[in-house]
């Protein structure tokens, strides 16, 4: 089975070791990575179940992965530990995902050729059993979860909109932050609009 949360046998044997500690602050986890470097990075992703995660939240789960693997020891060289939120044009590591963001546009990548093809960008269109829906250019098609190796959002001004008018309701940004930012993205949008003359 494909798992994109942790893809590498060491990711996946991380991946054991923390999920039930970042679980039991209540959290979920989102993707590990263990990232080749002069000085190795461990990078986990994590957010609440209902999504969203704060800097304080990034830094209890912190301390907690740290303990657990000072004890466990499952990486022998040095490494730094980076623990953060998804981001907006996050990765869909998990099933679930697909259906979460449906509507929104995402590129997908599979591990074998699928009718010429490796790479497809379009509009989620949610799950169907273990397929991933997703509207390209030729329609809607279906892809196993299981064939996946890379799955993310792709950045869109629908997409920043979105999430900051959810930051705006749970009180994290106010009413001028989101209008002040909402006029930054029209401007931009008008910028790339080409002149209309008559």
């Amino acid at each position: 089975m494909s798992d994109l949360v942790a893809k590498a046998s060491m990711d996946r044997r991380i991946a054991e070791i923390i999920a039930p500690v970042i679980e039991d602050l209540g959290f979920e986890l989102v993707r590990v990575r263990l990232m080749a470097g002069k000085t190795r990075t461990l990078q986990i992703m994590a957010e609440r179940p209902d999504g969203g995660i704060e800097v304080d939240d990034c830094a209890r789960i912190s301390t907690a992965v740290s303990a657990i693997l000072d004890v466990e020891d499952p990486i022998e060289d040095n490494y730094t530990l980076e623990v953060s939120s998804p981001g907006i044009d996050r990765p869909l590591t998990r099933l679930k995902d697909f259906d979460t963001w449906e509507g929104y546009e995402a590129k997908l990548e599979t591990a074998e050729m699928i009718d010429g093809r490796r790479r497809f960008k379009g509009t989620l269109a949610g799950t169907e059993g273990s397929e991933v829906l997703i509207e390209i250019a030729e329609g809607t098609i279906g892809l196993q979860f299981d064939w996946l190796t890379e799955a993310k959002l792709v950045l869109t001004d629908e997409l920043i909109r979105d999430m900051l008018k959810v930051r705006k309701d749970a009180g994290e940004i106010d009413e001028s932050q989101f209008d002040e930012i909402e006029t930054i993205i029209d401007s931009e949008d008008d910028a790339r609009l080409p002149d209309q003359k008559d």
